[in-house]
């Protein structure tokens, strides 16, 4: 299995109400459900409030490489990806487990 973990960071002056950030959590909210590859999906806002804190999580895991490889393919995902393009940045891990 492989675990692909993905943390958001909001740019300088974007708030968690902003209708591009709602638009992006409803996108990745609903996007365990629609990608056949996924085997586990959470995504949620950071309870953290500390500086060095992100804003948004994705645990998710994959049967393999080549399924992280659909994951990252799919419409659905590249949708909600140019969704968090236009206001956050964001660091990705992907480990065997």
């Amino acid at each position: 299995m492989i675990r692909h973990l993905v943390l958001f960071k909001l740019n300088e002056g974007v708030s968690h109400d902003d209708e591009r950030v709602l638009a992006g959590v409803r996108a990745f909210q609903a996007l365990g459900d629609k990608v056949p590859e996924v085997a586990s999906w959470e995504f949620a806002r950071n309870l953290s409030g500390r500086p060095n804190a992100y804003d948004y999580a994705i645990n998710t895991s994959v049967a393999d490489l080549d399924a992280l490889r659909r994951y990252a393919d799919h419409p659905d995902h590249l949708a909600g990806v140019a969704l968090w393009r236009e206001f956050a940045t964001w660091v990705i891990a992907d480990y065997e487990f």
